[in-house]
């Protein structure tokens, strides 16, 4: 079974980025569409998971990477955004950041060194705050 998949897959496009937003939005409006019993939100989700199977099955990876390079293209900011937020909670747990008082650059000092002077790279202001 899992070689005739293999094989069905073959030559086809798959998932990727813009096919899981598209599956993730229909779903969403799918549940809204039992919460507030509309039929234009049913076939509004209906018609996106259509869609979403007819990127996966298609044979024509150069339109179907196109349309996922352009998904990928407007929605960076907001990905690199989210990206950042999870990498500040990482360093979080190891790490203090600070930010200048003159010029609002963050600065990251290890945690567990006690009152130190930290000296701005950007502007060379000095500072002291608890690690």
């Amino acid at each position: 079974m899992k070689e005739k998949l293999i094989r069905f897959m073959a030559g086809r496009y798959g998932f990727d980025s813009l096919g899981k937003a598209t599956l993730i939005v229909a779903l969403i409006v799918m549940i809204l569409s039992g919460l507030f019993e509309s039929a234009i939100l049913s076939l509004l989700s209906w018609a996106l998971i259509i869609y979403t199977y007819f990127r996966l099955f298609s044979r024509n990876i150069y339109r179907r990477s196109a349309e996922n390079q352009a998904y990928l293209a407007k929605t960076r900011r907001i990905r690199t955004w989210f990206a950042t937020q999870k990498n500040l909670m990482a360093q979080r747990k190891t790490h203090h950041i600070y930010k200048c008082p003159t010029c609002r650059q963050k600065i990251r000092v290890p945690k567990g060194k006690g009152k130190i002077e930290i000296r701005c790279p950007k502007c060379q202001t000095r500072f002291i705050k608890k690690s």
